[in-house]
């Protein structure tokens, strides 16, 4: 992905993740990423890039169907929006405002504690054509 960075390192226990932001933009170099090892790069940081818009899976009618689950489904884990590095340029706030960063605390790049609600709000348990979206 082409402008891939860093937004945070992933803290907290397994089923309760946290991201710890970044206060520098932070390139996702292939050498930053392989000091995550033995550990996928995706479970220790939290990335972020452009949104791909029509390439992804959860945008459809020119919204992220992701941020709004997220917003939707999630409780909020914080009053005050979290110290950001992407905000200006970021998908889920322009489209949902504050309420997407009172969650994004929470939100990992790869959860591999993933529970049942994490799992629907990712779209996980639906089936191709039950997703909002209709990609599979």
């Amino acid at each position: 992905m082409p402008d891939l960075v860093v937004l945070g390192v992933v803290s907290g226990e397994p089923e309760r993740p946290e991201v710890a932001y970044l206060r520098d933009i932070v390139p996702a170099t292939a050498d930053l990423l392989q000091m995550a090892a033995p550990l996928a790069p995706m479970e220790v940081f939290r990335l972020a890039g452009r949104c791909a818009q029509d390439r992804c899976v959860h945008f459809n009618d020119s919204k992220c169907s992701l941020a709004t689950r997220i917003v939707e489904m999630l409780p909020e884990v914080t009053a005050g929006l979290p110290p950001c590095t992407i905000r200006q340029t970021c998908r889920w706030y322009g489209q949902e405002g504050r309420a997407a960063c009172h969650r994004c605390p929470q939100i990992v790049t790869l959860d591999v504690e993933t529970g049942d609600l994490r799992q629907r709000v990712a779209g996980a348990t639906m089936s191709p054509q039950d997703r909002p979206d209709g990609h599979c």
